[in-house]
């Protein structure tokens, strides 16, 4: 049986049928029907609840040792292994280069074992949803009006801000790609181990995973786009326990602005699960 692990007190099921109330209130005021509005709602959910592969873990798979430690610093391989979705709401804040904020609430539904996220969300201009698989980035719904973020990144990028961080320790064992584990570094007042991917096949050129060298934690990674003139950097904080002998997970992302050198800049998302 599929096993789907909720944040504490996340209620995204509801969630994806309500959205915020603001942009509900927003809708209303400029036009939109009641049933518009449901019928926008039935139709996200439908794409969201289409019959996928989850993926399983390979048991016969030679697993690394910085992915043994990743894997244990969230909980345990069975844990994991049995993890086929992760689903929740959040409260996301993007934040403009004139220091203005924008909130609004997104929900996620993760597939660690498939390397898959689905984002949707209901803003003023109307409902979106998008997808970062193996196969691409693909708009499920949404039209221009809602085709881009607040901020200035890519909306693939955002995806695989959110998908890498919160699948790390999975992401180490996916096949056909290579891993570089380099001597630790200091950042932060922090010592990390660089775990560098190749770019084969993926959306960035280049990421980094930043695996912490006291409790093996994955919460840091910088990645560039596939011109390697953008760069982003990514964090995660407050990691906690899904459920009682569960996997373990941010409460909390950031995403950042980053130079090629892996210096923040500007911070441009901020996520907080709900």
């Amino acid at each position: 049986m599929n096993r789907v692990f909720k944040f504490p007190y996340s209620q995204m099921r509801f969630v994806v049928f309500t959205g915020s109330v603001l942009a509900l209130a927003a809708l209303f005021a400029a036009g939109c029907s009641l049933d518009k509005l449901r019928t926008s709602f039935l139709k996200t959910r439908k794409k969201q609840t289409q019959s996928v592969d989850l993926g399983t873990f390979d048991p016969n798979i030679v697993i690394p040792d910085h992915a043994t430690r990743a894997i244990d610093a969230t909980g345990t391989l069975d844990a994991w292994a049995k993890t086929k979705t992760i689903q929740t709401g959040a409260i996301v804040t993007f934040y403009n280069p004139d220091g203005s904020r924008y909130l609004t609430e997104q929900n996620y539904r993760i597939h660690p074992w498939v390397n898959s996220i689905l984002i949707s969300a209901v803003e003023p201009q109307g409902a979106f949803a998008w997808q970062l698989s193996p196969e691409g980035f693909t708009v499920l719904e949404g039209g221009s009006k809602v085709d881009a973020l607040p901020v200035k990144v890519c909306r693939r990028y955002f995806a695989e801000a959110i998908l890498n961080i919160t699948t790390a320790p999975v992401r180490f064992l996916d096949r056909g790609v290579g891993f570089t584990k380099n001597a630790a570094v200091k950042k932060e007042g922090l010592w990390y181990y660089p775990i560098e991917r190749a770019g084969s096949g993926s959306a960035s050129a280049l990421m980094v995973f930043y695996q912490n060298s006291g409790n093996s934690l994955v919460d840091m990674l910088w990645f560039a786009d596939i011109d390697r003139e953008s760069f982003f950097a990514v964090r995660g904080h407050n990691y906690s326990e899904v459920e009682k002998g569960g996997i373990w997970l941010p409460s909390r992302i950031e995403l950042f602005k980053s130079d090629a050198h892996d210096r923040l800049q500007q911070r441009l998302v901020k996520i907080d699960f709900k």
